[in-house]
């Protein structure tokens, strides 16, 4: 009898058929995989030897593992010719646990040959999958009851936009900023103004927002109209600026927020002459005291309704430190941090590399000196005959 978790994860399964992952042919021929394990196979075979082996794959670190049923599903469409996932005996976590360092995410056991291909795979998409999702973990952690975005499409190459995207979901983002990034579990991207769209309104901020809001309610209309007010590094003056055109032409309750992405490299004009934080401390990028100075602008005019986003350069530390702070935020927006640029004192992950072992061969213990059969008893088997009805459909009640 199936426990319940078991039942959550075949379940969880059925949202993610293999066609969704769009394998490329390739895998299977070992295109995409180190030489060595294809070669490796090859001369098992040359050899007339096919042992049934036990493969582990563990990660050194503690993080959020994502990426496991896009394996299972490898392991179902991507075997050698002449092997059958049946034949496989494959042991999983879920997208989404937490683990340790050494403990065991995903087991194999079955016919070498079949499957040598595919450790390069399995282990490049645990390490990329988890490690986003990772990253992303502690960015909302951080934030704590303050949605987190997921900006980081831009910081990386388009074709990984969708796993990347996925496993920021896993790693409990609310929201990705492009369709492809919610793909997988059939959403569409979010997102406000670019500071191009300002540019080509020739730095009007406030004209470029009234065009955005005549373009989204008529043809978007359930887009948040959240304008980004930094483009001219005035971020109270261009907030109220915007905030009073968008009320005169549209009324109350219309602009949702104003998003402030100041570089890094700069003071917003509002903070340079201030006599009470100049020299005392750092002002450039967005920093505390620049959102408390347009919350007070705002609510100064009745604009308590329009909120504040951040984003630019938000690490976990970067996130925890505001929200201990209290300030009046209403969504953060991570790009480059989670995709693990940065470092462990601010929070991120660099690396979540994945190490595969075999360990047993036809049901002894053979494995490289200092590795050993592990045992994680939060694993699942995987159920062929469970999975094949719950793909069909079956809602097992």
């Amino acid at each position: 009898m199936a426990s319940e978790r078991q039942l959550l994860l075949h379940r969880d399964l059925t949202r993610f058929p293999a066609e969704l992952f769009q394998f490329d042919p390739r895998i299977r021929e070992g295109w995409l995989s180190d030489r060595y394990f294809v070669r490796a196979a090859a001369t098992l075979k040359h050899a007339n030897r096919d042992p049934v082996v036990t493969l582990q794959v563990f990660a050194r670190r503690s993080g959020r593992v994502a990426g496991l049923y896009e394996c299972v599903r490898m392991l179902q469409t991507q075997l050698a010719s002449g092997y059958d996932y049946r034949d496989l005996e494959v042991w999983t976590l879920r997208d989404g646990d937490q683990i340790e360092p050494w403990d065991v995410a995903f087991r194999i056991v079955g016919p070498y040959v079949g499957f040598a291909h595919l450790e390069t795979t399995i282990d490049g998409v645990l390490a990329r999958r988890s490690r986003v999702a990772t990253n992303v973990s502690r960015a909302v952690a951080a934030a704590g009851e303050v949605p987190v975005i997921y900006f980081a499409p831009r910081h990386d190459d388009w074709r990984i936009q969708t796993p990347d995207g996925y496993a920021a979901r896993v790693g409990g983002g609310q929201s990705v900023s492009s369709d492809a990034g919610a793909a997988w579990w059939g959403g569409e991207g979010v997102g406000t103004m670019p500071h191009a769209l300002i540019a080509a309104y020739r730095g009007d901020v406030v004209a470029a927002t009234i065009g955005f809001t005549h373009y989204v309610r008529e043809h978007e209309p359930d887009v948040p109209i959240i304008s980004l007010v930094d483009f001219g590094n005035d971020c109270v003056a261009d907030s109220l600026a915007v905030a009073r055109a968008m009320r005169t032409e549209f009324g109350d309750g219309v602009l949702h927020g104003v998003r402030l992405d100041t570089s890094g490299l700069l003071v917003d004009k509002s903070l340079v002459g201030d006599e009470t934080l100049w020299g005392r401390e750092d002002l450039r990028g967005v920093n505390p005291h620049l959102v408390r100075k347009v919350r007070a602008a705002l609510d100064a005019e009745g604009f308590d309704y329009v909120g504040i986003v951040v984003s630019g350069g938000f690490t976990p530390r970067r996130i925890r430190k505001f929200a201990e702070l209290d300030l009046p935020i209403v969504a953060y927006g991570v790009g480059s941090s989670v995709l693990g640029r940065g470092n462990e004192l601010d929070g991120v992950v660099p690396d979540f590399d994945f190490t595969a072992d075999i360990v047993e061969v036809d049901g002894e213990a053979v494995a490289k000196v200092g590795r050993h059969r592990l045992d994680n008893p939060n694993l699942l088997k995987i159920d062929w005959d469970l999975l094949a009805r719950a793909d069909a459909g079956d809602s097992f009640d």
